[in-house]
C-alpha cells in the first residue's frame, strides 16, 4: 500500500515540549509593509520565550511594533517534521525597560533561564557578550502541527484557510 502524508495539529504539551527542546528559532516582525524574519537563540521557560540581542535597527522597531510570531521546526526529512508557531508581545526585560518592577523580576527569571542553558553566557568568554538586553516574548497564541508519512488511506490534507 502506497504511503500517504498526514499532517495534524500538535497539541500544547506537544508544543511546549518541542520549544523547551529547541535552542534557535526565527523572530517575524513588520514594519509597515515589510516583514523581516530573524535567526535567533532562545530558551523557553514557563510560558515565555527569552533570548538576548544586541542595540540594532531590528530593536528600534520592535520597541515601538512588540507584537511578532516565533516559529521552530524539529526536522527529521521532507515527509516527517513538526514545526510550532507562537504568536506574542516582544518585551526587553530589564530596569531600562520603563515598566521596572514586573519585568525586572522577570529578567531575573530570563537570566537564571539563559544561564542553565547556555553555560558560560554573560561573561567574558562569552563569543556574543556585545549581546547584553535580555529580552523576552509572552506566549499569548501557540499552536503547532506535525506531518508523518502512513499507510492510512489518503484524505484530504487541511488548507491554509481552514
Amino acid at each position: 500500500m502506497p504511503q500517504h502524508l498526514v499532517t495534524s495539529p500538535m497539541p500544547r504539551e506537544a508544543c511546549d515540549a518541542l520549544l523547551a527542546a529547541t535552542r534557535f528559532g526565527r523572530l517575524a516582525f513588520t514594519f509597515r509593509d515589510r516583514v523581516d524574519i530573524r535567526p535567533i537563540g532562545f530558551v523557553w521557560s514557563e510560558g515565555w520565550i527569552f533570548g538576548r540581542t544586541a542595540e540594532s535597527g531590528k530593536l528600534q522597531v520592535l520597541r515601538h511594533h512588540r507584537w511578532v510570531a516565533f516559529q521552530v521546526d524539529r526536522i527529521q526529512d521532507q515527509w516527517n517534521w513538526e514545526s510550532v508557531l507562537v504568536h506574542g508581545a516582544f518585551h526587553i526585560l530589564g530596569p531600562s525597560s520603563g515598566q521596572e518592577s514586573q519585568e525586572t523580576d522577570l529578567a531575573g527569571r530570563a537570566r537564571s533561564a539563559l544561564k542553565a542553558s547556555m553555560p558560560g553566557i554573560f561573561t567574558e568568554s562569552d563569543p556574543a557578550r556585545h549581546r547584553d538586553l535580555v529580552f523576552g516574548i509572552e506566549l499569548q497564541e501557540v499552536s503547532g502541527v506535525r506531518a508523518r508519512l502512513s499507510n492510512a488511506p489518503e484524505r484530504a490534507l487541511p488548507s491554509d484557510t481552514e
